[in-house]
This record gives structure tokens, sequence and C-alpha cells, in this order.
């Protein structure tokens, strides 16, 4: 009896015993740092990327995966089975990626392979992904978790607290004036994700604050099951400022169920140490 397979891309923060977990077969994508490229979670961590990124001025460059590689991947499933695949990608709006997944699956089996852009980056891409596995486990048909998945898409929140403007500045997203005067002043960026971009919310002085606004905004969008949801939290080499967060969930929605994951190196690229996010489904 064919089955069905769920991909994804390492974009989604989740770590090995996770994807093991599941039956998620992930895909890796690379980071070049000077003159050494690695494979996100694959050949290094991301603590050890930030530790390398706290003596180095130079900026992550990050590449999408190619077609070729989704080709490889999705071959032995296509040519040994009968099973189907369904690939939900790293946001298009980010990275190519997703586009290199299209190709490959137009060139190898279009009637066998969905791809589905997630629109969504780190652990709220990996609430997407996650729902998927459970319901193919559960033995859903590919359609059944191809709605579901675009019902996903279309509800997750992503909320992100950058701890300083660094590498905003070294990735031309904020000048150095601003970075400056941000640093100075102890400014905190609240982002969100705005047609599978991330997109500045707002400023809050202090981290304190920000933690304190970002739960406020969480309650202002989240669906009415929120108690009952999978949180997803996570952060950039700062564990206990995670599960400090995690708390805070908990005290003030009563959640119980949470997945907790560092951000790895194809985000970090983007956001740097010091950065925090909360991951929920919204109305």
């Amino acid at each position: 009896m064919s089955r069905v397979r769920i991909f994804a891309d390492a974009a989604c923060d989740l770590d090995a015993p996770v994807l093991q977990q599941y039956g998620i077969t992930c895909l890796h994508m690379p980071v070049t740092i000077g003159e050494h490229t690695y494979r996100d979670r694959l050949d290094l961590s991301p603590t050890e990327f930030y530790e390398i990124l706290a003596k180095s001025d130079v900026m992550p460059v990050t590449a999408q995966i190619t077609p070729m590689e989704f080709i490889e991947a999705f071959m032995p499933v296509i040519e040994q089975s009968d099973d189907e695949i369904i690939y939900i990608g790293f946001s298009s709006g980010l990275s190519n990626t997703f586009q290199s997944s299209e190709l490959a699956a137009a060139e190898l089996a279009p009637d066998r392979i969905t791809v589905i852009d997630s629109l969504s980056a780190s652990v709220g891409y990996a609430l997407i992904v996650l729902k998927a596995a459970q319901m193919a486990d559960d033995g859903a048909t590919r359609a059944e978790i191809v709605d579901v998945v675009n019902d996903y898409v279309r509800r997750i929140q992503h909320l992100f607290i950058v701890g300083n403007f660094d590498m905003l500045k070294r990735g031309g997203r904020v000048g150095s004036t601003t970075a400056a005067v941000g640093n100075l002043l102890n400014i905190k960026l609240i982002l969100h994700f705005v047609d599978g971009k991330i997109v500045p919310l707002e400023k809050v002085r202090g981290l304190k604050k920000a933690k304190k606004r970002m739960l406020e905004i969480m309650g202002e969008r989240a669906a009415d099951d929120l108690k009952d949801q999978l949180i997803g939290v996570n952060h950039a080499y700062d564990l206990a400022g995670a599960e400090e967060i995690q708390r805070l969930v908990r005290e003030r929605f009563g959640c119980e169920k949470f997945i907790i994951s560092e951000i790895g190196l194809a985000i970090g690229s983007h956001v740097g140490a010091g950065t925090y996010s909360v991951f929920f489904l919204g109305k």
C-alpha cells in the first residue's frame, strides 16, 4: 500500500531526532562564511555557527538547494515504491529553493510529487511540516494533507524579537546610523511575516518590554484554541531566553505543548544571535 512521504529543508529548524521521529526527509541549504561552505544543521550546528559569527566580520551568504539535489532526493521514492511525496518548502520570499523544488517535481514525477510554498521560516515552517507528517503517519491521503497544509500556511504566525541591529546592518536591512542608535538605546525590533517575507512590525525599548509586547500581539492574533495548540519557540544562542518565553506563554495563555529549537544557519544569517521567536496559528 502506498503512503505519503513528507520532505522539508533545514530552514524549518528541526533537529535530526525530531525529523527521524516523524519520518521527515530533510534537505540542507548551503551557507558560506568566508572561504568555507557548510550545510545548515548537517556540517555545522547553530551554536557553532553563532560562535563563528562572533569572531568574524564576514557576512554569511546563503544559497538555494538546486533542482538536481531535489531530483536526487526524490528519485529513490519514485523509482523504488508507489509512494507519493509532499515537499513543504522554505518561503519563496526568502530563498529560490522552492523554485528548485518545482522544477525537480515537474521533471521527475508531477503526478506523484506535490510541492507547497510554506511562506514561512524556522519553527513556524516546522509547525506546518510536523502537522503534515502526523497526518501522513495516520494514513491521510495526499489531497487531505495538502488541504490542511494550505490552511496552516494561511494561518501561521511568526513573531521575532531581534536582539541587536548588527546583523541587520551587515545585511543591508538597516543603515549604520539606525543600527548604532538602536543598539545605544537598547531598542528591540519586533518582526513578523508578510507574504513570506520578514518585515519590521514595531520597535520597543528593552528586551523585557519587547517580550511583553510580543505576547500582547500573540493574544491579538491567536485563534481561540491557542491553549491547545503546539507552540513553537526558538532562539539564537540563548536557550534560557527561549525557556523564559515558553514560561511566559504558558502562564499567560495556558499552553502546554511546545517545541523549542535554535535558529539555524539559513535564518540566523539574516537576524543573528540574540533573536527570539514565537509561532502559533492565527485566526
